[in-house]
């Protein structure tokens, strides 16, 4: 497998995730400056709206009702709380093994599982198991999925984790697969941590002593990245998995970034309609890009602009904390990555604190490193990190 240096690429397209769909330039002959004189100007209009909106709200209860009728919102949570269902019947169906029976086991002895964890605001999370059927576990695997995917995408991964001895949890974000909340949409990312946090104190609890590892891929690298900046969640951890993070995401000018914080207060579930249709390939294997676009749990409509806000305010909390990376880390990067930029992952291995600490950079491979057709030698590389990250633990 051939390893290089990531090719130069200043910025990245801020796209919906799972279909690659750019989100809109304003397309002007003005100058920059002149741009940015534009967006300042929005933005002091837009909170001057807010001020006469807010004002208007407290006259009376007949102004609020203005603003939103009542029976609008009830429908609108009504079709909310019905497509959750859905898609947590369709999460349920999703394979959890080849040839799984009825009792909860599969191939080579694997035994699973799902189930619903509270989440730390009572949202319900849909979460997945999977253990050796015949051994105690070496060690806990906890995968966060990217952008607009799901937990039951990575079951081969998981088979790969538990023919080696270690048991795997995943979690659907808000949002995700079978977990409550409107599909592809995240009011906040801080609230994905701390959904992370309660299952690992559900983890911890049913496997005492046993030592855990998160993964996350895409943005839920960045995610990761930054609990594990917490200290209180960093010490329960032996040390985290980056696939593909997203460290550098840059909206496509710098306009739309200067506009996406107000927007996201005033119209948060709004949708860039006018996306670009062509997705941006993530692997380089046909069939898993088929059945990734497939998927009905893959969400591929355009990015909300609340969404899109939060990866760009994590994203950029990040480059400037990397220093105080301190947790034992391994992060894998595709060179051809279109998506998420290889040359961020290269930037935290150079300015992150920790004293252990591995770079992957795959010479022509694309996002979805765990779908890409080296994907069992990629899952080697993490299992034997893994192995000499526990050996360092019981020397």
């Amino acid at each position: 497998m051939e390893r290089g240096a990531a090719g130069g690429r200043d910025e990245m397209m801020m796209t919906s995730g799972a279909t690659g769909r750019i989100v809109p330039v304003f397309r002007s002959v003005l100058s920059r400056r002149a741009l940015l004189r534009v967006a300042v100007a929005l933005q002091k209009l837009f909170l001057w709206l807010l001020l006469l909106v807010g004002r208007r709200r407290r006259v009376g209860p007949e102004a609020a009702s203005e603003v939103e009728p009542g029976k609008a919102r009830r429908r609108r949570q009504a079709a909310e709380e019905e497509d959750v269902w859905r898609r947590r019947a369709l999460a349920e169906e999703v394979a959890m093994a080849e040839d799984a029976d009825a009792e909860g086991e599969g191939d080579r002895g694997t035994r699973w599982a799902i189930f619903l964890v509270p989440g730390a605001r009572r949202n319900a999370l849909f979460c997945r198991l999977w253990a050796p059927a015949a051994a105690e576990m070496r060690g806990i695997l906890v995968i966060i999925h990217g952008l607009n995917e799901h937990s039951g995408r990575y079951m081969h991964f998981a088979k790969q984790l538990t023919a080696c001895g270690f048991g795997v949890y995943a979690m659907d974000w808000i949002g995700h697969g079978g977990s409550d909340g409107l599909h592809g949409y995240v009011p906040s990312l801080d609230y994905v941590i701390e959904d992370i946090e309660v299952l690992l104190d559900k983890i911890m609890m049913e496997n005492l002593g046993v030592p855990c590892f998160l993964l996350g891929h895409s943005t839920g690298g960045a995610v990761v990245l930054k609990a594990s900046l917490y200290p209180h969640i960093r010490e329960r951890l032996e040390g985290i998995i980056l696939t593909s993070p997203a460290l550098r995401v840059k909206p496509t000018h710098p306009i739309v970034g200067a506009v996406a914080p107000i927007f996201s207060l005033v119209a948060p579930k709004f949708q860039f309609k006018g996306a670009n249709k062509r997705g941006i390939p993530v692997s380089r294997d046909p069939a898993a890009l088929l059945a990734k676009y497939s998927d009905p749990l893959v969400y591929t409509g355009p990015i909300r602009v609340r969404t899109g806000h939060e990866i760009l305010r994590i994203s950029s909390y990040l480059l400037h904390n990397l220093k105080k990376v301190t947790i034992p880390f391994m992060v894998l990067h595709g060179t051809a990555d279109r998506v998420t930029d290889p040359l961020a992952s290269q930037d935290l291995y150079n300015e992150a604190a920790s004293r252990h600490k591995d770079l992957r950079l795959y010479d022509g491979f694309l996002h979805d490193l765990l779908f890409e057709p080296e994907r069992d030698e990629i899952g080697a590389e993490i299992i034997d990190w893994m192995d000499r990250m526990l050996r360092r633990q019981n020397v």
